[in-house]
């Protein structure tokens, strides 16, 4: 299968790029993380915080038009990447973009030499049934019986590879919570 675009690093000198993804970035988010890079300003200023020297930043582009980035931050001596953020624009969503940028940071934490890539898909806005309760005494049992209720991304992720290991209660105030995932992509050997 040909995919119409291609995935490139973002370069911090790249303002054309950069200023394409910041327009669009508080609309990815609107619906999913509240307040999250809500402004243009705010955007760039996660942008450029993001385009650190180790860390990863890959960007699909068509035609020349930036449609999606995906980031991942080294941490563990290198061992585990942290996904973040992960962002198509909503014109292109739903076409290959998101799975095609995971699988290549994927190829590039194992060219780093790491082994697991982990990220948190917080629940703000209801959209699983670990949200808008108490998920105390026992977060591992509502966890293990968790419910998708109107297309929260950890299926996204799940249908990547990624497991269900954790959940942290109340993360973004009462019945928020945050869910993590993560994925071995490096043989076993590459992790510890």
């Amino acid at each position: 299968m040909t995919v119409p675009f291609t995935i490139t690093p973002l370069e911090a000198t790249d303002s054309a790029a950069i200023a394409q993804l910041a327009a669009f970035l508080p609309d990815v988010f609107r619906e999913m993380s509240p307040g999250y890079m809500a402004t243009l300003g705010e955007a760039l200023e996660e942008i450029r915080d993001l385009l650190q020297p180790e860390h990863i930043n890959l960007i699909a582009r068509d035609e020349g038009d930036v449609i999606g980035w995906i980031g991942g931050q080294p941490l563990y001596d290198g061992h585990v990447y942290e996904l973040h953020p992960l962002a198509v624009r909503p014109d292109r969503q739903h076409i290959g973009v998101g799975t095609a940028l995971v699988a290549a940071l994927e190829a590039e934490v194992v060219a780093r030499g790491a082994g697991t890539i982990f990220l948190g898909s917080d629940d703000e806005m209801g959209r699983t049934s670990v949200s808008g309760i108490d998920l105390y005494p026992n977060p591992l049992e509502h966890l293990a019986r968790i419910e998708d209720k109107t297309g929260h991304p950890f299926r996204f992720y799940q249908r990547c590879g990624f497991v269900l290991i954790g959940i942290l209660p109340d993360a973004n105030g009462f019945g928020k919570p945050d869910l993590y995932l993560a994925k071995r992509v490096g043989p076993a050997s590459n992790v510890g």
